[in-house]
């Protein structure tokens, strides 16, 4: 693997839609412990701004790793705590049956794409 492959597994690109009611977190990239963190940076400040409906699309992600789902883990327990929702959408299929295994998808609901989530979380 050369150089500049492994600094592109390791990056990720977080970008936020903030909408009446509800925030959208595109990802992409992996989601590891930088990943992760960086994830938890942005849903908490907007956790902070008021936001209570947040809704995670992982269009852009192929692999999460442990460390990432602990960290979304974490997310959805601050989430519950507050007594907000958060939802995952646009996962692959393999993330999606992982999110199942982990028990993410119990506290979380997934859904098959933003319309759809959109239409069931926002308040």
């Amino acid at each position: 693997m050369k150089g500049g492959d492994a600094l592109m597994t390791e990056s990720l690109n977080v970008n936020v839609d903030r909408r009446e009611g509800l925030a959208v977190v595109y990802t992409e990239g992996y989601i590891n412990n930088q990943g992760g963190e960086e994830i938890a940076r942005v849903a908490y400040k907007l956790i902070d701004e008021g936001y209570k409906v947040l809704l995670l699309n992982l269009g852009g992600t192929k692999i999460v790793n442990s460390i990432g789902i602990s960290i979304l883990i974490e997310i959805i327990e601050k989430m519950i705590e507050i007594g907000g929702k958060l939802g995952f959408c646009s996962l692959t299929p393999t993330i999606e049956k992982t999110f199942h295994i982990m028990g993410l998808a119990q506290y979380a609901p997934i859904f098959p794409d933003e319309p759809a989530a959109v239409s069931q979380l926002q308040p």
